[in-house]
């Protein structure tokens, strides 16, 4: 007999999980039978009799009482948009009764269901019109319509007239190439410091060595726009369809580039190498004969190549710590060194066989990071840490050690204070002084051979730490910075800078309406123009806040920004000084977007809110003017109509709604009235218009941003798997094809066109990256 559980004793945990794991299951029966009652409800007047005829609507009798001739079966395509409003001829709610000048609507084609993970269009169950209608013979056809089902909600789709019958089947007669991407790449990654993206300078015809390479950072490069975007991590249960279509990550390799083609002279270690290549360098004393690579293993393999031949000579184990920076010595192709956390390892290569010395501290504190080193004159390795020291490394059979040591062993002679915080980079210049930078204190400083200051130079606050060093033509130097800045100039005349870009992940894209700029934000608050022309930053500002969305001004003059918190503010071009503002809610705002007439502005929020103001005096003063409310989860995008009196939106929950903001903001109710309606942009990637986007298996998340150009021939697509896609316009079929173009190496997070549909321009996630393409090819029609 088992014991009585006390008062107020709530029992087993097991009997606990029971009783909620069966809540969870009624709740999900509640929600199945609520939308099986509401599709019985939409199907209860069009079930077949016994004799298999579909029931009609309302026909009056003749009044000779001549029984009606049977009518012919409906076509299988035909049906009524559920919720979708009035149907055609009935808008205003009176039966048969048409509204002023509107034709009869022909026959519709077909309606085409798109089902997640199948790989064909199913055609819809009859449906008829449950109203009563007209006599026999006048009756109008019902809409055509299309089901887009993402996975959670359908959404139904008004196609606009003749569409369905002339639809592009093929890929896009034009095509994109990389025009460059704007601004240096990221940190490696998070445990990889950027002072291993090293700035070095190659001969003309050399392969990219980093011995003389113009940007060391070129074979990294490569190497980022291969790794695969973070995976989640392994789920208990299946994975679904969505995650089934995420490219399966791609083998490390490395590629060595010819500096002045930038073709591939070989390529090295595919399939040697485990989850990715951490460090790399050339051997100097024989021209880049060979190559050190060590990957992102545990072990971090250490492993030395033919470059000629693209073979593997030798290969051992490292160490378990992280390696940050290998390098060959430049008198010496059989002397490796190799640095990383609280270590130094000196390496000697012989045949297919590599031995280490470790660097012994003695005395000296061990720092946590040794991140940078460099060789000086007197073959001695110099080694900057996280302490802020330059350490000398002498062998200790030399008589310059200090400290016990035996034979071949490599002590500290000599350690000399450089800068507050981190030691990122080193330098040797051609006359022999040594360059150092500093990441808290941002300065740039030249020793002599013995370590004497002889110069240094501070680097604006607004281009971030130095992190590397390179020696350019006579006494100027590159200096690269932890905000993606590349600076030019010397230690007495200052630093310019020649390529700047962003440090986090970038949200927000415009592009001008009249000229070839574009305008740029992301979670890293600052706001860029950016100039397509000379493929430059024309100039970049401090936000308050995250910017997540921007739009000019139809006169080019303004720009609009919205935030993070809520706020949005609205800023001159020319003086890049605040104009206006205001704050709509207190959560994040995804879209802004001015009128073609430049006469409203619409902000889409998070809240389910689309906020409408009115703009006078060149978009200088803004006024409430209303409020779209009906969304029931948060605002994705929006779309002007032409004529600047309508709005289409698309919502979180893969809703599409479409507003009259001239008549009060209100909600069009009757989808069938924007069947025919012209945008002046299409950007909401739900509508029949560009259904075609979306492949088999979508989570209705896969596509983060869409743009029709303006020629309205071609559709942009960026997607999460780090790839931006080129269809026709409409795209409007099933699995419609196109081109697909790579080179980011995280999700896609917007794409535009540039005012002239010349340039494309792509927004990177993880990576940072804002890629300009050059649209090729194909006729350049006017406008619809």
């Amino acid at each position: 007999m088992e014991p009585e559980r006390e008062s107020g004793d709530p029992g087993p945990p097991a009997l606990e999980r029971r009783l909620r794991a069966v809540e969870a299951e009624v709740a999900v029966l509640k929600a199945a039978l609520g939308d099986a009652l509401r599709r019985i409800g939409l199907w209860e007047g069009r079930l077949p009799h016994a004799n298999g005829a579909i029931p009609d609507p309302f026909t009056p009798p003749d009044p000779t009482g001549t029984p009606p001739p049977p009518p012919p079966p409906p076509p299988i395509h035909q049906r009524w948009d559920a919720d979708g409003g009035d149907p055609p001829g009935r808008a205003g709610g009176g039966p048969g009764a048409a509204p002023p000048g509107v034709s009869p609507v022909p026959p519709p084609s077909s309606t085409v269901h798109v089902f997640p993970g199948t790989n064909d269009p199913r055609i819809s169950p009859p449906h008829g019109d449950p109203q009563p209608g007209p006599p026999r013979g006048t009756e109008r056809a019902p809409p055509k319509g299309a089901h887009h089902e993402p996975r959670v909600t359908p959404c139904k789709l008004q196609p606009g007239g003749g569409l369905s019958e002339d639809v592009p089947s093929g890929p896009p007669h034009h095509n994109v190439r990389p025009f460059g991407p704007c601004g240096l790449p990221p940190r490696a990654a998070p445990r990889a410091p950027a002072a291993r993206l090293g700035l070095r300078l190659p001969g003309p015809g050399q392969p990219l060595q980093p011995a003389r390479v113009g940007l060391r950072g070129a074979h990294l490069l490569h190497r980022l726009r291969r790794r695969p975007p973070p995976r989640p991590p392994p789920p208990a249960a299946p994975l679904p369809a969505a995650q089934r279509l995420r490219p399966l990550p791609l083998q490390p390799v490395v590629h060595i580039w010819d500096s002045a083609t930038l073709l591939t002279l070989q390529q090295i270690g595919l399939g040697s190498f485990e989850r990715g290549v951490g460090s790399l360098a050339f051997s100097c004393a024989d021209q880049g004969s060979y190559l050190c690579v060590v990957d992102d293993s545990n072990e971090h393999m250490m492993s030395v190549w033919d470059c000629a031949r693209g073979t593997k000579l030798a290969e051992v184990k490292s160490t378990n710590e992280s390696v940050l920076s290998v390098e060959f010595n430049p008198q010496d192709s059989s002397s490796i060194i190799t640095s990383g956390k609280s270590h130094v390892y000196f390496w000697t290569w012989s045949g297919a066989t590599l031995t280490k010395k470790q660097g012994i501290f003695g005395k000296y504190k061990k720092p946590k990071f040794i991140q940078c080193f460099v060789f000086d004159a007197a073959g001695d390795v110099l080694t900057g840490d996280s302490e802020g020291n330059i350490l000398t490394w002498t062998r200790a059979g030399d008589g310059r050690g200090v400290g016990k040591g035996g034979k071949e062993t490599y002590q500290i002679g000599q350690q000399t204070r450089a800068h507050e915080g981190s030691v990122f980079a080193l330098c040797r210049r051609r006359d022999g002084t040594v360059l150092s930078g500093g990441g808290k204190d941002r300065r740039v400083l030249s020793w002599s051979p013995a370590l004497s200051l002889l110069q240094e130079a501070e680097i604006p606050e607004r281009f971030g730490a130095v992190r590397t060093i390179a020696e350019g033509p006579g006494e100027e130097l590159l200096v690269g910075t932890t905000r993606n800045a590349l600076l030019r100039g010397t230690l007495s005349g200052g630093f310019t800078a020649i390529v700047q870009g962003h440090t986090d992940e970038v949200w927000g894209l415009a592009t001008h309406p009249t000229r070839c700029l574009f305008l740029t934000c992301g979670h890293d608050r600052q706001l860029c123009l950016w100039d397509g022309q000379e493929h430059a930053l024309a100039w970049s500002l401090a936000l308050e806040d995250t910017g997540l969305c921007a739009d000019f001004h139809p006169g080019g003059q303004v720009v609009v920004v919205g935030l993070l918190t809520g706020r949005w503010v609205v800023l001159d071009t020319e003086t890049q000084q605040p104009l206006a503002g205001g704050s709509d809610g207190n959560e994040q705002l995804s879209v802004v977007r001015f009128s073609p007439d430049g006469a409203f502005l619409a902000i889409g929020s998070h809240d389910n809110v689309i906020y409408i103001y009115s703009v006078t005096e060149e978009g200088r003063r803004y006024n409430r003017f209303g409020r779209c409310t009906g969304h029931s989860s948060f605002i994705t995008h929006l779309d002007w109509s032409k004529d600047g009196h309508f709005i289409m939106s698309n919502s979180g929950d893969y809703e599409i709604l479409y507003w009259d903001v001239a008549g009060g903001c209100k909600l069009l109710r009757n989808r069938f009235e924007s069947r025919d309606r012209e945008w002046a942009s299409y950007t909401c990637v739900l509508g029949f218009h560009v259904f075609g986007v979306w492949p088999d298996g979508s989570d209705g998340t896969d596509i983060n941003s869409l743009c029709r150009s303006h020629h309205e021939r071609l559709v942009a697509v960026a997607d999460d798997f780090c790839k931006v896609h080129l269809f026709q316009y409409p795209c409007a079929r099933p699995k419609a094809p196109s081109h697909v173009y790579g080179g980011h190496g995280s999700h896609v997070t917007n794409v535009r066109f540039t005012h002239d549909d010349g340039h494309l321009v792509s927004l990177g996630g993880k990576d940072t990256g804002v890629f300009q393409w050059r649209v090729l090819g194909g006729p350049s029609p006017e406008p619809r």
